[in-house]
């Protein structure tokens, strides 16, 4: 099997996925939260504002309209969070989060805290600033190849 870069992003990225949601009391929970709601929970319960829109949440998280839909209808079967007609413009609904998924989000965050502490072990801080430099200029170099092709990748 190839060793290259997108086949090592991809294996960890799947490692630790495994580690965060993969916890033996969600092996048989279809109902636990994939990457992508936790992303959404954790930007809804960070907001400062009192409202967030689906477009909010399609912009800050670099994904499209009917992706971000599938996911939002998928958490409101699980009462992760509620859609509901805003007030003032009633052709757009507000996403609001339920304390349900509040719950579930503070305990994930301290298993996360855990898991950056284990995938630093041994990387001293300036290993991971410039990691961390490398990885922005790939999302950047992705991004620029995006605009070439007229594609959204954000």
């Amino acid at each position: 099997m190839e060793k290259n870069l997108l086949y090592q992003i991809k294996k960890i990225e799947t490692k630790i996925m495994r580690l965060i949601l993969l916890e033996e009391e969600n092996l048989c929970n279809k109902m636990a939260p994939k990457p992508t709601q936790f992303q959404i929970m954790e930007y809804m319960l960070n907001q400062k504002k009192d409202v967030v829109y689906q477009k909010d949440l399609e912009q800050v998280l670099g994904l499209r309209r009917a992706t971000i839909s599938g996911v939002l209808k998928t958490m409101e079967k699980n009462h992760f969070i509620k859609r509901m007609i805003d007030e003032k413009d009633t052709r757009i609904k507000k996403v609001v989060l339920e304390e349900n998924a509040k719950k579930v989000l503070l305990k994930h965050k301290e298993k996360i805290k855990q898991l950056e502490k284990v995938l630093t072990e041994n990387i001293s801080s300036e290993e991971q600033k410039e990691f961390l430099r490398i990885l922005k200029k790939m999302q950047e170099n992705i991004e620029k190849e995006g605009r070439k092709e007229n594609v959204k990748i954000n």
